[in-house]
């Protein structure tokens, strides 16, 4: 299926976006998991910190890249890449979570992941690795700031937090329609 200037291609949507039988829309990559059961999380780190998202959402990892600036794209939004064919939006995270700016240097990794409206690319200093966790162990964000719609949920670990990121709210809706009105979606390139 090849569909282009503004609409989203097979081969760029999200998975929950597809419509093949064994890859059905599914809440997995952002709903808490079911009590009792456990949970796996990709952990990055920025600086000292350590983050994580559900690796259910993510499509892989890769190392960093050249990004072309987008002039009328959010300030959250550093730019884009090409990744196999698809324009897709490079995330500042540390913007996000307050953090000093700093160029994107050759040892990064982009963390190409997916929500439910398109995919994304996170800049990270580096994968930590995955980390299986009962979910009854997370703590709920909104009994420590329940201002931060973007953070699920914390995990405490003997050497220091993980802060379970949402990335369904990451982007505010306001800058969501900012990408889609600087026309910063998923286009193929090929054809």
């Amino acid at each position: 299926m090849e569909e282009r200037y503004g609409t989203r291609c097979e081969e760029c949507a999200p998975r929950s976006m597809k419509a093949a039988p064994d890859d059905s829309p599914s809440d997995t990559a952002t709903s808490a998991p079911a009590l009792g059961k456990t949970a796996q999380w990709v952990v990055f780190g920025l600086d000292a910190g350590r983050y994580a998202i559900s690796l259910a959402a993510v499509d892989r990892i890769v190392r960093a890249v050249h990004v072309t600036p987008l002039p009328l794209a959010p300030g959250i939004v550093l730019g884009a890449i090409n990744v196999a064919g698809c324009v897709l939006p490079v995330l500042d995270i540390r913007r996000r979570f307050r953090l000093p700016e700093r160029n994107i240097n050759p040892s990064d990794h982009f963390l190409i992941a997916r929500t439910a409206q398109r995919r994304v690319v996170l800049v990270i200093d580096a994968a930590q690795g995955v980390l299986e966790y009962p979910s009854t162990a997370v703590i709920d964000v909104e009994s420590i700031a329940p201002v931060l719609a973007h953070i699920r949920g914390v995990i405490t670990l003997e050497d220091g937090l993980v802060l379970i990121h949402d990335l369904e709210q990451f982007l505010s809706l306001d800058e969501s329609h900012a990408l889609d009105e600087a026309n910063i979606q998923e286009v193929s390139l090929a054809g």
